[in-house]
């Protein structure tokens, strides 16, 4: 289980102390954020909740040891007891919204009426009311302080006291109202000296005025001693429905929990997102809690191993640190800087190994420290684990074929993220088809780091560049280069070119055999469609056999007829029957695709565009509207040549199409273009704008995404990317 050290570790280790700060700030009382009981449950009612509109509960105390205090029958005092009016006083007030989508939360929260009486004693201060005797006795305290004001006043505007006065103020001293004076006024007024102030002056109150002030003092103790009967009252009531108390105290946490993460994503406009059963770990626009200025991060990994590398102060770190960062805010369901669409895969724990464990006090090298990590993670399952430049430490050649074996170990139950400027270790581990390759970009011609990654490579560390642009002295780098063996330089990009080529094979060998099972479906498919085509002929021919026997059966009976009459009527007979006769023509259809390749008579032509029963086809340069009953798919001779292994060309196409200022009919003609090219470029997301206008381009466009074959489904876009004048639409 994870231990409240633990966590704050792992906060600190992937920079989310601040972001936690603000959090807890947030919290009605202070307590750990992590959630108890069914995330999904958590997330049900905080979707509710995230679009409601509340006040925040009032700080509140931890009351765990007045509910013990009262199983001991001991008594509260008047502020442990306002500590639980407060919690109950906020749930009237979030029944009071009488949310209906949440009044399977709030309906079961029912106050007893013998509670409900002691909610009424308190005012907003936390002070008694509501007692006829207290008000009697406040008000005699209240006419009796007045008394001794005007007793006050009366020596400030006496002239014996005048010379020793400060000044002509009344001064609250230990609760007691007195005059401030300078020394030697014992000789004018007998006082008792309450204080003094920084000046050495002498706070002091008339003893002639101290019958009054006994009088005050003999209220309070009366009042005193009337509010702990009715503490012990109170205390006796709450007693009795202690289980109520334990019961609202736990809620009132479960709420704080909740509201605290909607507070905190409405301030900082962030997403909550539910971990998924899925292997696919997909962030789309994630930035990091601690970087103000941040590049927006987009990942999409598929496998058990995720291998980071390239140019050193490239971003690798942050990038490894925001996935870890990502997973453990999804577990906690802590808000983040995401797209709603990103998909993070649910984690039993996540595991950290970033720093360097060795000190003094540890008594521990790096490598003997990192390796005591990995042991510790040998014997988990589903954990996401970071490892930040797993060579640090030792011999990177040497340990290569050893962290080689314990990944690959650790990966059969777990995922893993690896940030490595280790080359050999990265070539090796690349031949799994559990691992996938990410590298940092780094633009020659600028110099300097992009903080962006491409899929498949391992990425060149850089080292010299990154040194000159810190600042290290030309002649060093220099001098480092010449002592950089040229061979060693030769030996990293063979290294580099090998494990991308062989990345490249595995792509395309995966890439052909999709297309072979592509093919074996069509010919299975074609050979279905034969079998049902020659069944069809058959039946076909029966039927007119049957048909021709009957008109040679009439036409030889009208020949055996005996008179002309009845010939003539015979014939006539027998030709109705031949006339019927009709060879009913399978209408094969035919599927026509922009691109394909088709003949049209004598001619062949490309397919540019389709439209309804029409096909748009280029022919010597000329573009002719033919019909597509007029077509015929032309097959050009296939020639025999070898496979030739190359790297497949991407179309490109755009993730956002505008539509503003277009015709509906136009608008539609261009969604559909969009839609097949996106397709075609393997795009999985794209976005529509449309805007809202009179309605007419949004309707139109929503009616065709609903009956689109490429729409697996849409939505309107958040508020602040478009609202209800774009759509975002997966396919």
């Amino acid at each position: 289980m994870e231990n409240i050290k633990d966590k704050n570790l792992m906060i600190t280790k992937l920079d989310l102390t601040d972001y936690i700060n603000r959090l807890n700030s947030l919290f009605a009382r202070e307590k750990d954020f992590k959630l108890q009981g069914d995330i999904n449950v958590f997330y049900k009612y905080l979707k509710k909740l995230e679009n409601k509109d509340f006040k925040a509960p009032p700080e509140v105390k931890n009351l765990d040891k007045e509910l013990m205090h009262l199983k001991k029958f001991g008594t509260l005092s008047h502020n442990q007891i306002f500590e639980f009016v407060k919690i109950i006083n906020y749930f009237i007030y979030l029944k009071s919204r009488n949310w209906e989508d949440l009044s399977d939360w709030f309906d079961k929260i029912k106050i007893p009426d013998d509670i409900k009486k002691i909610l009424n004693h308190y005012n907003q201060k936390g002070e008694v009311v509501g007692f006829i005797e207290l008000d009697e006795i406040n008000e005699k305290i209240k006419e009796i302080k007045t008394l001794i004001r005007q007793e006050l006043y009366k020596y400030i505007n006496s002239k014996k006291l005048e010379p020793f006065l400060v000044d002509k103020q009344i001064h609250l001293q230990s609760d007691e109202e007195t005059l401030l004076v300078r020394g030697g006024f014992n000789k004018v007024v007998d006082a008792e000296i309450l204080g003094r102030s920084q000046s050495g002056y002498f706070y002091i109150f008339p003893r002639s005025i101290g019958k009054l002030k006994k009088r005050i003092d003999d209220l309070i103790s009366l009042k005193e001693e009337f509010l702990e009967k009715k503490a012990q009252e109170f205390s006796n009531v709450l007693r009795k429905w202690l289980k109520f108390l334990d019961y609202i105290n736990a809620e009132f946490d479960k709420f704080d929990l909740i509201q605290a993460r909607i507070f905190l994503a409405k301030n900082e406009n962030l997403e909550f997102i539910l971990p998924s059963k899925s292997k696919k770990f997909y962030l789309r626009d994630f930035c990091h809690p601690a970087l103000h200025n941040c590049k927006p991060i987009n990942i999409e990994w598929d496998k058990q191993v995720l291998i980071i590398t390239g140019v050193n102060a490239g971003g690798k770190t942050m990038l490894l640190k925001s996935i870890l960062s990502s997973a453990f805010m999804a577990k906690h369901l802590l808000p983040m800087k995401v797209r709603e669409n990103s998909i993070i895969p649910a984690f039993k724990d996540i595991k950290a190994i970033i720093e360097d464990p060795q000190n003094i006090k540890n008594d521990i090298s790096t490598f003997a420290g990192r390796i005591k990590e990995f042991k510790d993670v040998f014997n988990r399952e589903n954990y996401l684990i970071g490892v930040d430049e797993i060579e640090l430490g030792t011999d990177a050649n040497e340990a290569a074929s050893l962290f080689k074996i314990i990944i690959e170990e650790i990966m059969k139950k777990n995922r893993i993220v690896i940030t490595t400027h280790h080359k050999r270790l990265a070539s090796l581990l690349a031949k799994h088809d559990e691992v996938e390759l990410l590298a940092a970009v780094y633009d020659e011609k600028q110099q300097k780091p992009t903080f962006e990654f491409i899929k498949g490579t391992i990425g060149k560390s850089y080292a010299f560049e990154t040194a000159k642009r810190y600042g290290i002295p030309l002649n060093i780098i220099q001098k480092a280069k010449n002592e950089y063996s040229e061979d060693l330089e030769k030996l990293d990009i063979l290294i580099e070119k090998a494990a991308n080529a062989e990345y490249e094979y595995n792509k395309k060998l995966k890439e052909l055999n999709e297309e072979l099972e592509n093919v074996k479906l069509l010919k299975n498919s074609l050979l279905t469609q034969k079998e049902q085509f020659n069944e069809k002929i058959q039946k076909e021919k029966e039927k007119l056999l049957k048909e021709f026997n009957a008109a040679i059966k009439a036409a030889k009976e009208a020949i055996k007829a005996k008179t002309t009459a009845d010939a003539h009527r015979k014939l006539n007979a027998a030709n109705r029957i031949y006339k019927n006769i009709k060879v009913k023509k399978e209408e094969i259809k035919k599927e026509f695709n922009v691109g394909d390749i088709v003949k049209f008579k004598s001619s062949v032509g490309e397919i540019e565009d389709i439209k309804g029963k029409n096909a748009l086809v280029n022919i010597d340069g000329k573009k002719l509207l033919i019909p597509k009953s007029e077509l015929e798919h032309y097959r050009a001779p296939v020639k025999k040549e070898k496979i030739k292994i190359s790297k497949p060309s991407v179309k490109k196409a755009d993730i956002k199409l505008d539509l503003h200022g277009l015709r509906l009919e136009e608008a539609l003609e261009k969604t559909e273009e969009f839609l097949n090219a996106a397709a075609l470029a393997g795009l999985e997301e794209v976005w529509i704008y449309h805007g809202m206008g009179k309605g007419i381009l949004a309707k139109g466009i929503t009616e065709l995404l609903k009956n689109h074959p490429l729409v697996k489904s849409f939505s309107d876009a958040p508020p602040h990317m478009g609202g209800y004048g774009a759509k975002i639409v997966k396919l």
